[in-house]
């Protein structure tokens, strides 16, 4: 009887100790949520990554996004070379949305010159994501915005 006790114990602390480190190492996967939608994140972390950005992509799920991250505010500047498809432009500041242009359309042609994306005050953070569904989650200037990556 002893000995089951003890095994039984041991059982108890080891599944103790498994769910502990769990909760500890678990891997949360990157998400922006406004308004109570969330959306699923790429982050665009080095030079290269940002430089292409969703151009790579011939479309993208709807609850998907790709995250740039700068560290510090700053005006950044964008545009849609190579997109193969429109999106909405979400700048961020401290968490709350700055400036947000909906439904900037692909560059109707390779060799044209193509207008430049920039906020209204410096920002921190760009979300890209699928054109016109900030304007169908009614995003708004100064929203809040949850990220995690």
């Amino acid at each position: 009887m002893k000995k089951t006790m003890l095994l039984f114990a041991i059982l108890v602390i080891v599944l103790l100790l498994f769910a502990l480190s769990y909760q500890l190492f678990k891997i949360n996967p990157p998400f922006a949520e406004i308004n109570n939608h969330v959306f699923r994140l790429e982050v665009a972390k080095t030079e290269k990554q940002q430089e292409i950005g969703l151009a790579k992509y011939k479309s993208i799920p709807l609850n998907f996004g790709m995250l740039f991250p700068f560290g510090k505010p700053g005006f950044y500047s964008f545009w849609m070379k190579n997109m193969k498809f429109p999106i909405d432009i979400i700048y961020i500041r401290n968490n709350r949305i700055v400036t947000i242009y909906k439904n900037v359309p692909c560059p109707k042609s390779v060799n044209g010159k193509l207008p430049i994306y920039q906020p209204v005050s410096a920002a921190d953070t760009v979300l890209e994501i699928n054109a016109n569904l900030s304007q169908k989650y009614g995003f708004k200037v100064n929203q809040p915005v949850e990220i995690n990556y």
